[in-house]
């Protein structure tokens, strides 16, 4: 982990924004591992105060802030929990999705089995609603856009895992398989004595965008580029299901994600 570099889309005076790799914890975990603050103390100046704004889960990629100064960590802390920046995450997941717009309005608790997990609980659970798009359907697996309103734990893992369009790699929720390039290219033929590659083999949820307020009142929105795998995996299942193009529902989202261009 040490010799590892994090991408940073945004710098200036009060925050950073990151794109954070999968398999980093935001805060430490049993592990052992280097967190994030602390990968990133080893690739910026010494006298640089990070502080942590949100979070993301340990296997979820994406564009996370990290405040510079303590106002600046009060003031995005506060935006979030009012809901003021708005986060866009791109989801690979299984399931058959009966409408292109959805809304999933149903509160969630933590699991009393296992506390590592949460559940949907409409008594006792705390309010959580996510918003999704169907982006592009490739046959075995589809391309989602969610928009979570809220942002609480396993939010987006859990609403879709419990409406039947789980995350097609999601060890706590649902499948653990790896998508091969096998399970999407009709006719694949394996070179004689090679064992397939995955093209991706982890939690196949990625934060894509966030838009955050300004003092103008025009906000600015962040990107995140997919990391290679979760890219190679999308531009691989554009290129090889049986729909070909048309399995976007707007022909022109691949190259704005492809791009990093707003959704």
């Amino acid at each position: 982990m040490s010799g590892r570099q994090i991408e940073i889309i945004h710098e200036d005076s009060e925050i950073l924004v990151i794109n954070k790799p999968p398999g980093i914890s935001v805060t430490g975990d049993r592990s052992g591992a280097d967190d994030i603050l602390t990968v990133l103390r080893r690739q910026l100046p010494a006298d640089m105060n990070l502080r942590l704004v949100h979070r993301l889960d340990k296997y979820t990629s994406g564009a996370m802030i990290i405040a510079k100064t303590r106002q600046a960590q009060s003031v995005h802390s506060s935006w979030f929990e009012k809901r003021r920046i708005k986060k866009v995450y791109l989801a690979l997941i299984t399931g058959f999705v009966d409408a292109e717009e959805q809304t999933i309005d149903t509160p969630i608790a933590r699991s009393r089995q296992d506390p590592r997990r949460m559940r949907l609980d409409p008594k006792r659970g705390k309010p959580a609603i996510t918003h999704y798009k169907l982006l592009a359907d490739f046959g075995p697996f589809s391309l989602l856009a969610v928009r979570p309103e809220t942002g609480r734990t396993h939010q987006i893992r859990i609403h879709l895992a419990e409406n039947g369009i789980g995350l097609a790699i999601d060890p706590l929720y649902g499948a653990t398989a790896p998508i091969m390039l096998s399970d999407i290219k009709h006719g694949y033929r394996r070179k004689p004595g090679r064992v397939e590659s995955p093209l991706i083999d982890r939690l196949t949820l990625h934060a894509y965008q966030l838009e955050v307020p300004t003092p103008d009142g025009e906000p600015t929105i962040y990107i995140a580029p997919p990391e290679k795998k979760f890219a190679a995996t999308i531009k691989m299942a554009a290129k090889h299901n049986p729909e070909g193009p048309k399995a976007f529902t707007n022909p022109d989202d691949l190259q704005r994600i492809l791009n990093a261009e707003p959704l």
